[in-house]
């Protein structure tokens, strides 16, 4: 299936405009700019104000309002971690590199069970560290679930074999991260921009790397790809459309000779041919050739690109907050007080 001149043209930009929309609305009422925050400090060692991060997450109230910035020490953390939905403006932080601080489980089966690391929560953010399932191979075995809006992972190393990254729902950012895994390892039906982020394929049966689900024309969904780097140790597809219309665009990114030349899949079924969209702009390495690529391929034209660069992904003001210049101690949070000097009855 060809698409070509004005039809081609105008299919591009209405699929672009609506995701570019997704992007650009910035909400002021989440004040994510914030300079200031509540250090809440992890250790094992019994150092910080909590051992398990999960009791850090717990001790923040709900309807949280406040930037609570919880610093992890390096260790190996065992541990399912859930941030609920009622808790939101919580960053989470390890030190550079991020395989110093890792948060690992083992659990598998279903998809929206087994995760190590689930995000409910709206304006969070994750720094330097690893989520990891060590599950194997052979079943759904996610590391990361991510359900909230205004969702940023920075640095972050996330690993697993099948599904491992559940990008399910709202908007979020992915920057200089490694995603690995074998089969959909990025799957959901987030909108999504990834950027320098290095994508390893472990898959030995040409398994895909993306599996986006959106179900519908109308739904402002997908997941695009800018200046990543794909690797892998056999062959690998760049998506498949686990939804009828799904949206994957990879721009200016390198891929490696573990890409098949084909490139992409229809999840045996002809008909998303005619719905999904993939997408692919000024990629360039060995497994980038468009010679033998399926041919319901969108190549995308300069123009038909810019909606899908970083710049206008994620609009002129950012909702990805910076690391606050300044952290108060616990002590500090007005919520901790009351807590530790419960009213006399």
């Amino acid at each position: 299936m060809a698409f070509h001149g004005y039809t081609a043209m105008m299919i591009v930009v209405m699929l672009a405009t609506s995701y570019l929309l997704v992007f650009s609305e910035v909400e002021s009422s989440s004040s994510t700019q914030l300079s200031s925050a509540i250090l809440i400090k992890v250790d094992q060692s019994g150092k910080g104000d909590y051992k398990k991060i999960q009791d850090a997450i717990d001790a923040v109230p709900s309807n949280n309002s406040q930037h609570v910035f919880i610093l992890v020490k390096p260790g190996v953390y065992t541990e399912k971690i859930v941030v609920p939905a009622d808790k939101p403006f919580i960053t989470i932080s390890g030190r550079k590199p991020a395989n110093n601080t890792i948060i690992t489980g083992n659990d598998y089966g279903d998809i929206f069970k087994s995760p190590t690391f689930t995000v409910f929560a709206s304006d969070f953010m994750a720094r330097y560290i690893t989520i990891q399932n060590t599950y194997g191979t052979g079943a759904k075995a996610v590391a990361l679930r991510v359900e909230g809006d205004r969702v940023a992972f920075l640095g972050c190393r996330i690993k697993s074999h099948q599904d491992t990254l559940l990008d399910d729902v709202g908007r979020h950012y992915y920057k200089n991260c490694y995603i690995e895994g074998d089969t959909d390892f990025i799957c959901g039906n987030g909108a999504s921009l990834f950027e320098k982020c290095h994508l390893h394929s472990l898959s030995q049966t040409n398994g895909a790397i993306t599996a986006q689900h959106r179900q519908s024309a109308q739904e402002n969904t997908g997941f695009t790809f800018v200046g990543c780097k794909i690797t892998g140790v056999k062959s690998a597809i760049l998506g498949r459309p686990w939804g009828a219309y799904a949206r994957v665009v990879f721009s200016q990114s390198y891929m490696s000779s573990v890409i098949l030349p084909n490139g992409w899949e229809d999840w045996n079924d002809p008909s998303r041919q005619m719905t999904s969209y993939f997408a692919e702009y000024k990629c360039y390495g060995p497994g980038a050739s468009s010679d033998k690529r399926v041919n319901w391929l969108r190549t995308l034209s300069s123009e038909d690109a810019v909606p899908y660069l970083k710049e206008s992904i994620m609009g002129p003001k950012s909702w990805v907050r910076s690391k606050p210049t300044h952290l108060a101690p616990l002590s500090k949070a007005s919520w901790f007080k009351v807590t530790l000097n419960p009213p006399q009855i």
